[in-house]
């Protein structure tokens, strides 16, 4: 079952996390070091995506390193467990949601990086 989230482009998701990060008093170099963390794209290949308006499924299915850290991300996002999710790219969907919800709750980085 394909989700309608997978076609969205990361451009259009891109700035409601960068709204929730700075709302919070959170920097967009902070936002791009949660995400860079996760999938491996350089802040460059960030904007590339952007531009080129890839996809999500395309997103994380070019991304350069899936963190395999990622697996140790926890917790409840949109009212489902992120451990229990069992499609692959629903679930790095989430585990990028997660991320970002964490560095807006104020937490320091070092927790937000499971390495």
């Amino acid at each position: 079952m394909s989700h309608r989230i997978f076609s969205v482009p990361f451009a259009d998701i891109y700035p409601h996390y960068v709204t929730k990060v700075e709302r919070k008093d959170r920097t967009v170099d902070e936002l791009h070091t949660v995400i860079t963390w996760l999938t491996g794209y350089s802040v460059e290949e960030l904007n590339r995506v952007r531009e080129d308006k890839v996809s999500l499924e395309e997103f994380f299915a070019q991304a350069p390193a899936l963190n395999p850290s990622r697996s140790l991300i926890t917790g409840s996002i949109c009212g489902y467990k992120v451990q229990d999710i069992e499609d692959p790219l629903m679930q790095n969907i989430r585990y990028m949601d997660k991320l970002v919800d964490e560095l807006a709750k104020g937490k320091v980085m070092e927790k937000i990086l499971r390495d």
